[in-house]
């Protein structure tokens, strides 16, 4: 079958005979009206130059697909002009889900700019509260201890805020053993407790003791900045022993962090408490890349449940297995200190309060917000406890040190970097340069229309060629 707009539109001319319809419908289908031209051919229809789409037209009207009207076929939508796809319906509907996902997009970054200030806050505080509590109690090791042994606290804070958003009614036991399958399928036993807790924990331990210690030797600023570097110890790490994808532009910023800590030791000539502190830190840092990339290589990318369950397990075995330690260091008197209800319990609880809010806002923003925001917070905390150094302490500066700090958060921010910047980079730059010719090509379109109608406004006719 043929129909009139199929004639028409493929440029035939309309026929000089017309043969009666013959043709079954099936009930409730609708039937084409009218047309200058109509011409069945007994089995099969005719095919020209248009066929395609008049076959179609024949198939949809005998089956009555999509309610069938004549000429609606696959060229029909293609053209869009009689389209029912794009209804007012569905526009707003995907005008909707456009609005939700900018809203997403809009309370995710603010969310991660809140989670930034909370975190650098913490950080803060933490190296400032470190500070005072070492002015009536020296005893670094004793307060990492203390303060490891707080990270039992981070599941039941999980679970309490899971069950809270969830309304899940799983026992704490239950998730414990649902989240315990982070150290296997059967779950977490002895052996594999000592055998994946003992060294984070140790790691752990060590990180906190050196960082407590390059305090006592050195400003809060100077440790912070210097504790930045573990960034660039970690892309190391990962490129030599995971294998990471190299990358020209963080092996500048490790070089730079390396160029920072070397300046940083020469502030004070290579001697001094300032050599040892320079050490402590880097040492810190070192522990701490280490610590991350053991994690990623073992135990992978565990989720906030998972990761909950690790840190309160490092802290009960830090409870268990560690505590012999300070307990040496009192009795060979290298740490000594008087009876329990000497000491300043109010610094101590506050720093280790501080530092596992630090860890938990660390954790639970990754999966809240975007990484690259966790980091820049704690990049953030230099600027912060210099500001606390200057205004409190009013610790003075020197040029050396004030660029070494510049140096090594500069090259920081290059590690933030994602690895597909340069061709972002370009792709940006491209569609700038062409935005610019176009709103060019634009200036000069306007400028001929207003030169035309000037000319014709003074008489000028302009006559067309031929």
């Amino acid at each position: 079958m043929t129909s009139t707009e199929g004639v028409q539109e493929s440029g035939d001319q309309p026929c000089d005979r017309m043969e009666p319809v013959k043709s079954t419908h099936l009930p409730g289908n609708a039937t084409p009206t009218g047309g200058s031209c109509a011409v069945l051919m007994g089995s099969s229809p005719k095919v020209t130059a248009n066929g395609v789409h008049d076959i179609e037209d024949r198939i949809l009207r005998i089956t009555g697909y999509y309610g069938y009207n004549p000429g609606y076929s696959s060229h029909r939508r293609e053209d869009g002009s009689e389209s029912h796809a794009e209804t007012p319906g569905s526009e707003t509907s995907e005008e909707s889900r456009t609005f939700q996902t900018c809203t997403n997009t809009a309370l995710k970054v603010l969310g991660g700019l809140l989670m930034v200030l909370c975190i650098s806050s913490s950080w803060v505080g933490t190296t400032q509260v470190v500070k005072l509590t070492f002015q009536s109690f020296s005893c670094p090791f004793f307060i990492s201890w203390f303060s490891s042994n707080w990270n039992m606290l981070f599941f039941p804070i999980y679970y309490s805020g899971h069950v809270v958003i969830t309304r899940e009614k799983q026992t704490p036991i239950q998730k414990f053993r649902e989240c315990s399958k982070l150290f296997g399928e059967d779950g977490m036993t002895l052996k594999l407790f000592v055998k994946r807790t003992a060294p984070f924990s140790i790691l752990w331990t060590l990180t906190n003791y050196l960082y407590l210690l390059a305090l006592k030797k050195l400003t809060a600023t100077d440790v912070s900045a210097l504790y930045c570097c573990h960034k660039a110890f970690v892309f190391l790490l990962s490129w030599i022993v995971l294998k990471d994808r190299f990358m020209g532009v963080r092996i500048v910023a490790a070089i730079m962090a390396i160029t920072g800590i070397v300046m940083m030791a020469y502030a004070d000539g290579f001697h001094g408490d300032s050599i040892v502190g320079v050490a402590l830190a880097v040492g810190s840092a070192s522990t701490s890349a280490l610590y991350k990339v053991l994690f990623k290589m073992f135990l992978g990318s565990a989720s906030l449940g998972e990761v909950a369950h690790f840190l309160s397990t490092m802290g009960f075995f830090n409870l268990i297995f560690i505590s012999c330690v300070p307990l040496i260091l009192y009795f060979t008197k290298v740490e000594h200190w008087g009876s329990l209800s000497s000491l300043p319990w109010g610094y101590l609880c506050g720093l280790a309060g501080l530092w596992l809010v630090f860890n938990i806002l660390v954790h639970v923003g990754v999966v809240l917000t975007y990484p690259i925001l966790i980091s820049i917070g704690t990049l953030l905390s230099v600027p912060g406890n210099a500001a606390v150094d200057l205004l409190k302490h009013e610790v003075i500066f020197s040029v050396v040190r004030l660029a070494a700090t510049c140096i090594i958060c500069l090259g920081f921010l290059l590690l933030l970097l994602p690895e597909e910047w340069d061709s972002v980079t370009l792709r940006f730059l491209a569609n700038i340069a062409d935005k610019k010719a176009e709103d060019h090509g634009e200036e000069l379109t306007e400028s001929s229309i207003n030169t035309r109608s000037r000319s014709r406004a003074n008489g000028a006719v302009s006559i067309p060629l031929a």
